[in-house]
């Protein structure tokens, strides 16, 4: 019995920028209304997602600044926008929920990471507060003391 490859989910890409600069406190999964050519870039991994940021607007939401380069292939009668604003797919009751939360202080959505999930294009959105200068020097602390304490079991095993 053969397996559908299409059943699996893997990564586009990822927003670290977004992991380092804010507390995620609740992620969702939203589809993507994309173009042809989008998704043939996607494919190839052209994508850049740290400047991105959600907004709500009419009660929907939207994508800004997450910038999918063309291919050189693409085709000559479209003429494809890397940076052009991307409809987010979601139920109503998530979107209203998302809505009051994101109307009280210091909460953003920000696009976490794409991914393929049976054949379709998912961008996780998280509901993220700012941390402050001080969580991001203790955010580097913790990586740094993680990585000295890999070294140090590396060495011991040899």
């Amino acid at each position: 019995m053969a397996t559908k490859k299409s059943d699996t989910s893997s990564r586009i890409a990822d927003n670290k920028k977004a992991v380092f600069n804010y507390f995620i406190e609740e992620r969702f999964e939203a589809g993507m209304v994309l173009e042809g050519w989008e998704v043939k870039a996607l494919r190839e991994g052209k994508v850049q997602l740290t400047d991105g940021y959600v907004v709500v607007r009419d009660g929907e939401l939207f994508v800004i600044g997450c910038q999918i380069n063309p291919l050189r292939t693409a085709s000559s009668h479209i003429s494809p926008d890397a940076v052009r604003t991307k409809k987010l797919l979601l139920h109503k009751a998530e979107i209203k929920r998302l809505t009051g939360k994101v109307e009280q202080k210091g909460y953003t959505l920000v696009p976490l990471n794409l991914h393929w999930k049976n054949g379709r294009v998912k961008c996780e959105i998280g509901l993220a507060k700012g941390k402050a200068e001080h969580d991001k020097r203790d955010t580097i602390k913790d990586r740094e003391g993680k990585r000295e304490v890999e070294r140090a079991m590396k060495a011991r095993h040899r």
